[in-house]
């Protein structure tokens, strides 16, 4: 079992990778983003689409002020001198024609190529690209994205009870992906598909999101780096100084901002044969 360390202090890392906030849904959790960004820096902070959600926003209009605050703390980060960039996913796809603009200081980008600090070049996108759903089937892309939102609202509900109960959270859709067969398999896929696409681009690994899964592994000689989502789990990926990945588990108990988040060290959760992903 992981070993855990609460977090205290802010923390200053040389990248940050953030996806799937899915800002304008009802499902994100936007204050726990906050928190999150006032107490974590870095030099360059990249967005991994999906930090607004166009669709929904589209069916009906959801912006509270927590909402806001993601986007100005943002904004704010970049006015300090923070290298900003967004790289749009399927649901703020309408930010995929204005490659190269710069809005407040943040630098939109279709994919782009980061080079860490001990020189290993990852090829950093959504990964939406590579769901044959999404690409081929819109609609039923739709339907599934309604679905998700339903299992949402009804994990909202049974984590209430869980909590009064003195029971930890427990997500269900979470917990889906792991055990039905076909989820599995398609984050399988999922994986090898972007290994393969960051292989083809002469890297070494790749960054990406889009399935809220989190997740730091090998596919052969390609590091496969999913950064999760702001919805449910509440992870983000960090770039140490010296090159080294750490995937940061901010909330294990949804609901509960009193209490003091968790960071889990890819030194402590790393498999062996993941040496170059955890620290040296």
């Amino acid at each position: 079992m992981a070993t855990m360390h609460k977090l205290t202090t802010a923390r200053h890392f040389r990248t940050l990778f953030l996806s799937d906030v899915h800002l304008g849904s009802k499902a994100a959790q936007a204050e726990m983003l906050v928190e999150f960004l006032r107490l974590h820096d870095a030099e360059t902070i990249y967005l991994v689409g999906d930090i607004i959600d166009g669709w929904r926003l589209k069916r009906s209009w959801h912006w509270p002020q927590a909402h806001n605050d993601v986007v100005q703390k943002l904004l704010r980060k970049a006015r300090k001198g923070a290298r900003i960039v967004y790289v749009p996913g399927n649901h703020d796809e309408f930010l995929r024609d204005f490659p190269g603009h710069h809005f407040g200081g943040v630098e939109v980008k279709r994919t782009d190529i980061h080079t860490t600090a001990d020189g290993r070049r990852f090829l950093v996108m959504h990964g939406d690209e590579f769901d044959v759903v999404v690409r081929n089937a819109r609609l039923l892309a739709y339907l599934g994205d309604w679905a998700y939102d339903m299992a949402i609202s009804i994990n909202v509900v049974f984590n209430y009870v869980r909590r009064r109960l003195g029971f930890p959270y427990w997500s269900i859709s979470q917990w889906a992906k792991l055990k039905v067969k076909n989820a599995v398999n398609f984050i399988g896929a999922f994986e090898t598909a972007l290994a393969d696409e960051a292989a083809r681009h002469g890297c070494d690994g790749v960054i990406c999101g889009h399935i809220h899964h989190a997740q730091m592994t090998r596919h052969g000689a390609v590091e496969y780096v999913n950064t999760g989502d702001w919805v449910e789990s509440c992870t983000a990926v960090a770039e140490r100084h010296d090159g080294s990945f750490e995937l940061i588990h901010w909330a294990h108990l949804a609901g509960e901002r009193s209490a003091a988040p968790e960071v889990v060290s890819q030194r402590e959760t790393a498999e062996p044969d993941a040496a170059r992903v955890e620290a040296a």
